[in-house]
């Protein structure tokens, strides 16, 4: 298989041009670069992601079976702890204990082992690496208007394009069966979720360029994806992000300090306070996130001082990372919430490598984040950055900044499949700002057969974390997690 290039920007491709006299290039360098004649560039990727269907068929998405020396359960959850607070351990094993959906959403790393068992195309995308069905969620952008799109990018990295696509498929099927959904209705809601992302890539091929880099916004996400049934759930998850602000939360999790200020209040385990020599650490990390920031929004900051730092679990997957909320005061006293979260590096790099993806070194783990989920997203949290606290690094980012989510398992039947095109259609368009969606769609082609073949694979994974929910499950009751992970 002819791996296409990852080519990281415009310049790269416009001087290689450039040097070689020549703006068509070869056919591989036109599938991944832009050339001078975009209308033959563009036939030339469409040609070559139909040529790939005889490398890798569509329907071999469909098989999966788990390799010899696949780890276990109880085995994965271990390795995927160490690093964490151990302390906090517990609660992650804990949170995933409560359903197969919940340990699929805490199982990125062996999920990622077992893709590498799976066909794979060779066409890259950022992907977003954690893509289940409850990582899609609404925010507000800088102007308080809500949006909808991926909203968790700590797994975030470039590999196969599919990989994404075939975890939202799985987890739809595990959030289906938890909601009480029906087989069909479960299959049909991952079928339509790699339909309605086939869909979506074959109308930002045709559209240009420049249109389909902010294609399928808010307003237009419903009726793209046909997803009407689920106008009431997005209208009351709409309104309750509206009230999820800064304002709000600093309002129930704080109280008066006794000096004019205000401090957090200890509500283990979630919420608990730190020693001054951790909060001083924190608080310090905010001077280099700035010079992560727009020059522009450091005036804005200005008027804000810090009054108090707290550590916040947050997530799944994310438990046993350490992860701070950082209170800051305007001059009116008026709160805004930072959260300080610990990135950790991918748990997908391994086996992209193993499949061929080779990823530059990021540098700094939370500027890998940073830049992976402003490549994906249409509009990004503005207050975005990272930072380093005491050698680790960090993200930094709004927090409760207008955020709600659809909870995929509790979606009536009617609903599920409404659900999967909407995130389908949103995969796509965050994959297309960094592959040639001409590639993909040449790929994908017109006929359902990679559809059926992705849902035939997600019910076949879904199969397998049920299996693998249970051997945790069953470990957590007799005592042997704590033997066998530290737990």
């Amino acid at each position: 298989m002819t791996r296409l290039p990852y080519v990281p920007g415009f310049a790269q491709g416009f001087a290689s041009s450039l040097a070689s006299g020549s703006a068509s290039g070869s056919a591989e360098r036109t599938a991944g670069e832009p050339a001078g004649d975009g209308r033959r560039a563009g036939r030339a990727a469409k040609t070559a992601g139909k040529a790939l269907r005889d490398e890798v068929p569509r329907a071999a998405h469909a098989r999966w079976r788990p390799a010899p020396g696949r780890p276990g359960a109880v085995e994965s959850v271990a390795e995927a702890g160490a690093g964490r607070l151990p302390e906090l351990l517990p609660i992650r094993v804990g949170r995933m204990v409560a359903s197969p959906f919940a340990f699929l959403r805490g199982s990125a790393g062996l999920m990622g082992y077992d893709l590498t068992g799976t066909a794979v195309t060779g066409v890259g995308a950022q992907l977003c690496g954690d893509a289940h069905a409850a990582n899609f969620g609404l925010y507000g952008d800088a102007r308080g208007e809500i949006v909808m799109d991926l909203n968790d990018f700590d797994e975030t990295l470039h590999g196969p394009w599919e990989w994404d696509v075939k975890r939202l498929a799985a987890s739809l099927v595990l959030a289906g069966r938890e909601a009480g959904a029906d087989e069909d209705t479960c299959r049909t809601a991952a079928r339509d979720a790699a339909g309605a992302y086939r869909h979506t890539m074959r109308l930002l091929a045709r559209m240009p360029a420049s249109e389909a880099w902010n294609a399928i916004a808010d307003e237009e996400l419903v009726s793209h994806a046909d997803a009407h049934q689920l106008v009431g759930t997005l209208e009351r998850v709409g309104a309750k992000a509206r009230r999820n602000t800064s304002a709000r939360f600093a309002a129930k999790a704080t109280e008066e300090d006794g000096h004019g200020g205000r401090r957090f209040v200890d509500a283990p385990p979630v919420l608990r306070r730190v020693p001054d020599g951790e909060a001083a650490a924190v608080a310090a990390s905010l001077g280099p996130y700035l010079g992560t920031l727009p020059e522009e929004l450091l005036p804005l900051l200005a008027r804000y001082t810090i009054q108090d730092v707290a550590f916040r679990i947050v997530g799944t997957g994310s438990v046993g990372l350490r992860s701070y909320v950082v209170l800051l005061h305007d001059h009116r006293g008026e709160p805004l919430v930072l959260q300080v979260k610990e990135a950790r590096p991918s748990a997908l790099l391994p086996y992209a490598e193993k499949t061929g993806f080779e990823t530059p070194p990021v540098g700094h783990e939370g500027r890998r984040v940073v830049l992976g989920q402003r490549s994906m997203q249409v509009v990004s949290d503005v207050l975005l950055g990272w930072t380093t606290v005491e050698g680790r690094p960090y993200q930094v980012r709004q927090f409760r900044n207008r955020k709600g989510s659809v909870d995929p398992a509790a979606l009536a039947p009617g609903e599920l499949d409404d659900y999967g095109r909407m995130t389908g259609a949103l995969l796509a368009r965050a994959h297309a700002h960094s592959a040639d969606p001409l590639l993909i769609a040449g790929y994908c082609g017109k006929g359902g057969e990679l559809d059926e073949a992705i849902a035939a694979f997600a019910v076949t994974y879904a199969d397998r974390m049920e299996a693998d929910h249970a051997e945790l499950a069953k470990a957590v009751r007799t005592g042997r997690v704590a033997a066998e992970t530290g737990v």
